[in-house]
């Protein structure tokens, strides 16, 4: 990678740039930390940000929680290698579908709800909703299984980039995010988190439109580059919907329809300050998305141009490819200070998510499991429960961090890990789009439906793990072989089979309905 390893007895020009820019967005994302302490006193204020987020730093950080390194780097490597330029819809998928039909569908309505039934996470929405503490209880133990997974997995789009640039070890990558994430997580809550989003919601727009315009110039324009692809992968990988159509829109679902279901994305509705807001948040976080995901899947779209560099490289071998790889080699000859623009973007597409996720972590842990027990004995006041909130961050952050390094060395090799990543987003929407969905438009959803919608997602997508791990297999099956052909499929089974079985069960268990809904749908009269 010319132009970017550093020389013997000089520092390259991509170091040069890279590091002011570096120590300023860490500055920066500190100085938010320290100005919004004012916010966090309170578990309100903390975890919601008093429930007063204009829609412009709502929809920043529901877009920046959505779209992490794992997109530009992996996914875009990945599925662009696969599909060519046809990727470019998963991106418009997870615009119109994860985006705008989520704000419209959830947005007014989760925010009216939640308010009205004071709940603060989605575990103690199901406890407030449905009359039942034990369905908070077992929301809160799948928040607290696949979330912390899902977290490590962030920081695997890092180590291409800043091994290439910086020549420093994965494990330094990965501590320096930590804690710097940490810092201002702790110290601003929910409104530093949220201010920090905006400010990395802007540095990835402007790195996805760069490097798109640099990665086109370099191959000749759009034109140009289209023509090359189908000289070097065939027509198929510029058609419109590439050479796997199938596969292609089971990607589209779980990566835009799960995220109705995920805790730390329908969370940003809670916190959104008025409905006026929810109707502006709804169109900056649409074209946020076409942008910063369409222009990820697009520019991946365009790797197999770069096969010979990949071979060179050694990612490209009998055995495979390493997608991981892909987005990184696009990249190796752009400008210096181009590249310096991506390094920030993928470090700011990381830290927005993992402070997110650490935030909604620690939140259900504290609020629904450690406080409703101390309770039982003694009142656990505010200051205290941020106290414990600021603990678990800690917690959360330094197991997601040692798990992502022992993946990289120890645990390199690991199926179950790398497997355990994988059906973590699955298993989440799984088990809480249908419940949350329904018990947001329907007053007949009954408790037995959600404990049924819990059980089939999470345990689908417990399956999936066994049989990837090959622990046991299916394939003399044609239908569950079809379903569990990889987390994406068993995901989106997870997902549609939920909104199936919750009415279903509903209308079969009329007397686990909550005697109360109606008194909780009066809300939305008002």
């Amino acid at each position: 990678m010319s132009g970017i390893l550093l020389a013997a007895g000089s520092v390259s020009p991509t170091v040069l740039v890279s590091v002011p820019m570096l120590i300023c967005f860490f500055a920066l994302m500190i100085g938010v930390g320290l100005y919004c302490r004012k916010h966090s006193t309170s578990v309100n204020g903390f975890v919601l940000g008093g429930r007063a987020v204009g829609p412009w730093l709502t929809a920043f950080a529901f877009g920046t929680s959505y779209f992490s390194a794992v997109i530009f780097v992996g996914y875009a490597g990945q599925f662009g290698w696969n599909f060519g330029l046809a990727s470019t819809w998963i991106g418009l998928g997870n615009a119109f579908i994860g985006s705008l039909l989520a704000w419209m569908v959830l947005g007014r309505r989760t925010r009216v709800m939640t308010q009205h039934l004071d709940s603060k996470t989605m575990p103690d929405f199901f406890e407030k909703r449905y009359d039942s503490k034990a369905l908070k209880t077992v929301a809160s133990v799948i928040v607290f299984v696949f979330l912390i997974p899902y977290t490590a997995s962030l920081y695997n789009g890092l180590s291409s980039l800043f091994n290439n640039v910086f020549e420093i070890d994965y494990w330094l990558i990965v501590v320096v995010m930590a804690v710097l994430t940490g810092i201002y997580v702790i110290f601003g809550g929910y409104m530093a988190t949220a201010i920090n989003d905006f400010i990395q919601g802007v540095i990835m727009l402007v790195g996805i439109i760069t490097v798109v315009v640099a990665v086109l110039s370099q191959n000749g324009g759009f034109a140009e580059a289209v023509r090359a692809l189908t000289a070097e992968a065939g027509a198929e990988f510029t058609s419109a919907f590439g050479p796997n159509p199938i596969f292609l829109f089971f990607v589209v679902m779980l990566t835009s329809l799960g995220t109705w279901g995920l805790p730390q994305m329908v969370g940003k509705f809670y916190s959104i300050k008025d409905e006026g807001s929810i109707k502006k948040g709804t169109i900056i976080s649409t074209v946020f998305a076409v942008i910063v995901a369409g222009g990820c899947y697009f520019l991946g779209g365009f790797g197999k141009l770069y096969k010979e560099e990949m071979i060179a490289g050694g990612y490209l071998t009998e055995n495979g490819v390493l997608f991981d790889k892909v987005v990184p080699t696009m990249l190796a000859d752009l400008a210096p200070v181009v590249v310096a623009l991506i390094i920030v973007l993928v470090l700011a597409a990381s830290m927005s998510t993992l402070s997110s996720l650490v935030l909604t972590s620690s939140s259900t842990l504290t609020l629904d499991v450690v406080k409703p027990t101390v309770e039982r004995k003694r009142t656990m006041s505010d200051k205290r429960s941020v106290l414990v909130m600021r603990l678990f961050i800690v917690f959360f952050i330094a197991v997601s961090a040692v798990i992502a390094i022992l993946k990289d060395t120890l645990w390199k090799d690991s199926v179950f890990i790398a497997q355990m990543m994988g059906v973590s987003w699955g298993a989440l929407a799984g088990a809480f789009l249908a419940p949350f969905l329904y018990g947001l438009y329907w007053e007949k959803t009954s408790r037995a439906a959600v404990a049924a919608s819990f059980i089939f997602g999470t345990g689908l997508e417990i399956v999936q793990l066994c049989i990837s791990v090959g622990l046991f297999s299916v394939a003399e099956i044609p239908v569950l072989d079809f379903v569990f052909t990889n987390s994406l499929y068993s995901g989106v089974f997870a997902m549609v089979g939920g909104l199936i079985l919750v009415p279903i069960v509903s209308l079969l268990t009329p007397k686990s309905r909550p005697v109360s809904a109606e008194e909780k749908f009066a809300c939305f009269k008002k």
